[in-house]
């Protein structure tokens, strides 16, 4: 893979340019030097096969619901094979999944139970406006 400019990597890593950009600043991703000179390619800032690599874990380890800290976490970790603080951090990341699937199932089952009074045929408001006009 040919140095690639900044769109090419946003490219790569199927992201814009400014979320790139915000990468650099949250120091997720590498900024390189502008090379000086004139030229093609004078000034322009290029990015390898190692960036790529890492855009594409931050966007799988956000993908798994990792927040941008733990993901900075997760980059140190790789470089030290601290496979102890990895596990922990996906188990904590487990732990917080549960809890929201808990709560998706209980907002799942009163809409069910909602949608089945509203369906009953029964006088009156509907529960479902009921409920959110409550809420």
């Amino acid at each position: 893979m040919a140095a690639l400019t900044i769109a090419g990597l946003a490219r790569e890593g199927d992201v814009g340019v400014e979320t790139v950009r915000y990468y650099q600043r949250r120091g997720l991703l590498d900024t390189p030097d502008q090379p000086g000179g004139s030229g093609a390619s004078g000034g322009i800032r290029r990015y390898g096969v190692d960036d790529v690599r890492r855009l594409r874990f931050i966007r799988s380890a956000q993908a798994a619901g990792f927040t941008l800290e733990q993901i900075g976490e997760l980059l140190a970790l790789d470089a030290t094979d601290d496979r102890a603080r990895a596990r922990e951090l996906a188990n904590e990341r487990i732990a917080a999944l549960d809890t929201k699937i808990q709560e998706l199932e209980r907002v799942r089952a009163s809409l069910r139970h909602l949608a089945r009074e509203c369906g009953s045929g029964s006088a009156g408001p509907c529960p479902i406006l009921q409920a959110f006009d409550h809420a």
